[in-house]
Parts: C-alpha cells; sequence; structure tokens
C-alpha cells in the first residue's frame, strides 16, 4: 500500500468528503465554471461506458452538434482524438477544468462525460450540471476502496442524484436488462427512458427502446428497434448491441430523431482498445479487450470462442490481474473463465503496483487449472507481458483468435514504486508480428 493510500485511510470520511468539495469548487470557479457553459451527458455503470460514450459522441458529431468527449479510452473536443493516458476514468480535477475550458473555446456545446464512482465521491464534477445520465450496468468491483457492493451502486447513484436537484429538464436513461434497474430509475428526473435487449417491460418511462436481434458476430450487429428501425453496427458482440441502445436512447433524449441518430451510429467505427481487431495479414486474427472484470471477460470469449470453432480454429487467451490491492477477488474467477472458454491461456503481468506479480499470477493460474488446463500443456505462466503475447502468435494457427485483455487502448504499465512503463498492447502486437512475420 502506498504512503499516500495509508494516510488517505487515517482522516475521517467526512473530512475528505469537505476537502475534495471544496478544492473541486474552488478550481472550477478559477477556470471560470467552463462547465456551465455546456450541455453535460454522464454515463456510469461497470462495463460499456466509454463504448456507449464513444458511439454518443460519434452521433452527435455526426449530427452537427459540436461535441467533448472525456472516457477511459479517449478525449475528444469536436472531431479532434486523442488516447487517455492518464490511468484514469475522470481527470484530476485540474485537468478537467482545463479540458472543459478548451472545449468551450473550441465552440462545443455538448459533453459526453464518463463518470466514475471515484470522480463522484471525490467531487471531480463540481461545476458542471448534469442534463442527461445514463446507467449501462451494476456488477462489483473496487469494493476495496468503497467497502461494499451497496456502497459502490450509492456512489454511482449520486450522478442521478444530481438530476433531480438541478432546475434544467432532465432525463435518465437506464438499461431495463440489469438487476439494479430499479434502483436507478427511483431518482427524480424529468423524464425515463428504458433500453432493453431482453425485451423487459416497466410502467412509467416516457418510452422504451427494444431490440429484434438478426445477426451478430465478432465484426458486426444486426438488428430491428421496436420492430422499426432497422440497424446495421460495423463493431460486434451482443455487448455492444446494449451499448448502441444505451447511445441511441440518450441520443433521442437530447433532441434527435432516431432515424437520425441510427444513421450517424452506423458509420461508427469502434472505440480504441475495446473488441479492437489488429491488423496481422496473417490467417488468424488478434483483438485487443479493455475486459477486466468477470462479466466484460465472459462477454468477451462469448463473442469470439463460437467464431474461432466454427471457423475451425482455437481460442487462444493472453491475461493478467490488476494489483495495488484492487479487486482480489475477482482474480481466481478470471482465470476459471479463461480456462473454460479459451483452448491455450497464457497468464501474465498486468498493472502489479506494489504487488508481487507472481502471486498476483498464480491466483489467476489457480483459477485457469480449476477450469481443466495443464501447466506447459495448455496454459503458460509468463511474467513478462510481451514474451506472453510473443508466445501466443508463435502459437496461433489458422482460423485461430487470440484475445488479448485487461489494458485495451492503455499506455503505461504500472510497477513497483510508482513506476508507469510506457506501454500498449496494441503496439506490441504489431511489433512482434513484424519481428516474427516481417
Amino acid at each position: 500500500m502506498s504512503l499516500k493510500s495509508s494516510i488517505r485511510k487515517l482522516i475521517p470520511s467526512s473530512v475528505l468528503y469537505w476537502y475534495h468539495w471544496l478544492a473541486s469548487w474552488f478550481v472550477a470557479l478559477v477556470f471560470g465554471l467552463p462547465g456551465k457553459k455546456l450541455i453535460v451527458i454522464g454515463v456510469t455503470g461497470t462495463k460499456g461506458k466509454s463504448t456507449t460514450c464513444a458511439m454518443l459522441w460519434h452521433i452527435l458529431q455526426q449530427s452537427g452538434y459540436s461535441t467533448g468527449l472525456i472516457s477511459t479510452a479517449q478525449f475528444a473536443i469536436n472531431h479532434k482524438t486523442w488516447l487517455n493516458d492518464l490511468k484514469m476514468t475522470m481527470p484530476s480535477r485540474v485537468k478537467l477544468q482545463y479540458l472543459l475550458r478548451d472545449m468551450v473555446k473550441a465552440g462545443c456545446t455538448h459533453l459526453v462525460l464518463e463518470t466514475s464512482s471515484e470522480g463522484l465521491m471525490q467531487s471531480r464534477a463540481a461545476g458542471l450540471t448534469y442534463r442527461l445520465a445514463a446507467f449501462t450496468n451494476l456488477a462489483p468491483e473496487h469494493l476495496e476502496s468503497h467497502g461494499s457492493y451497496e456502497a459502490y451502486r450509492a456512489a454511482k447513484g449520486k450522478l442521478f442524484v444530481s438530476l433531480g436537484k438541478s432546475k434544467l429538464a432532465t432525463t435518465s436513461v437506464v438499461n431495463l436488462d440489469d438487476k439494479e434497474a430499479a434502483f436507478f430509475l427511483n431518482f427524480s428526473a424529468g423524464a425515463r427512458i428504458g433500453y432493453t435487449v431482453q425485451n423487459r417491460v416497466r410502467s412509467g418511462l416516457s418510452h422504451i427502446l427494444s431490440v429484434d436481434l438478426l445477426k451478430v458476430s465478432p465484426h458486426q450487429a444486426q438488428f430491428v428497434i421496436n420492430h422499426k428501425w432497422p440497424v446495421a453496427l460495423s463493431v460486434g458482440g451482443a455487448f455492444n448491441v446494449a451499448n448502441a441502445l444505451a447511445a441511441l436512447a440518450t441520443a433521442q433524449a437530447c433532441g434527435l430523431e432516431l432515424s437520425q441518430a441510427i444513421k450517424s451510429l452506423e458509420s461508427f467505427s469502434g472505440t480504441p482498445g475495446r473488441l479492437e481487431f489488429i491488423e496481422t495479414n496473417r490467417a488468424f486474427k488478434v483483438v485487443v479487450d479493455y475486459a477486466h472484470t468477470p462479466e466484460s471477460l465472459e462477454a468477451l470469449y462469448q463473442t469470439l470462442a463460437p467464431a474461432a470453432h466454427q471457423a475451425g480454429g482455437r481460442l487462444l487467451a493472453v491475461l493478467g490481474s490488476c494489483g495495488g490491492g484492487r479487486d482480489k477477488a475477482k482474480r481466481e474467477p478470471l482465470g476459471r473463465l479463461a480456462g473454460r472458454y479459451a483452448d491455450l491461456v497464457w497468464v501474465t503481468n498486468e498493472d502489479p503496483y506494489d504487488e508481487d506479480p507472481m502471486i498476483i499470477m498464480q491466483t489467476v493460474a489457480r483459477g485457469v487449472r480449476a477450469s481443466g488446463k495443464y501447466e506447459q500443456e495448455s496454459m503458460w505462466v509468463v511474467e513478462d507481458r510481451r514474451e506472453a503475447i510473443t508466445q501466443a502468435l508463435q502459437q496461433a494457427k489458422s482460423h485461430d483468435y487470440i484475445a488479448i485483455s485487461g489494458k485495451g487502448s492503455e499506455q503505461w504499465l504500472c510497477v513497483s514504486g510508482g513506476q508507469k512503463i510506457p506501454w500498449d498492447d496494441r503496439q506490441v502486437v504489431k511489433e512482434e508480428l513484424g519481428r516474427l512475420f516481417g
């Protein structure tokens, strides 16, 4: 545990709350409250947030709205985009206000903001008035920092609490398929919109978007909304159908016609490090994905494994788990999922921070073995992440899919002593492909 974390544990939570609140408001005032000049759309949940944000930003931009984007994966001001290299979803209060000021200067009218539970707890959104809030889903995560699942859920709920306090017209958008839908629908809002892949129905909503699935593959998804509006996505996976519904429902809440929003979304080409296919010029496929929770990892494998097996290939998995005391309980379940869905598994390093990397990897490997894999036959523990990726590339055959998960488009590998090593799974794959195959 770092000295900063140790000191924080000694400070009463009420003192920390007022410190963050006062500091955030002070910074926002110094910058002239740029967030007050934007229509702010918050997206929260456990998984799917970054892609939902990217889809919504794309829809708004394509529909003629000058829009800013702040997400775990990337930043954008109008059409200018760049990767988020901060290793945090919501930037620090100072960095956030810099971005907001630049957006206002560039003529942005809207902001799509991926809103994290920690960012809400630390009042980083001070000076912002949320007009719309979208909820994707909820699964246990960051429980060490929040203390419990209920506290984690309550932190996410702060975004929706803010809607009820606003004097402006507000709208909440909620995933009706999630077990916490009722919790998030219970907050006050001017209007409530639901979306569902499983055709769930709830009363008291302004309207609901539902789907009839036609075809879903790793590369595309085709479906019909409310039995009337056909959609052809150029990104695959059933989870991206849910993300698309969230983005389309929120775009409607912004005043767009559904037909226009769909037309704009159909040119969306993907989010960095989210089900991102890397060009290989080989007979196998390589996918880099941010999946780092059991729920998101299973969704990734459920998308790729059938496609690989139907083509006569195999699924090869490269994964690890984060250190720094984060989400220790998920390590063995991640390994069990890899062992169950993948034919070959490489357990490797992934942001160990100050923990012993081998202890983390062996915990993940225990889960892989529990699913029937054998070390040095169908599972390997390789501490060097580059070497693990290289071994998977060397073993790959025609029609295989390699799933490299956990980091996505992150730009750093975080190790002991607060060191951050420049890193990008996607770039490493390209470098090793060039070295191995020319």
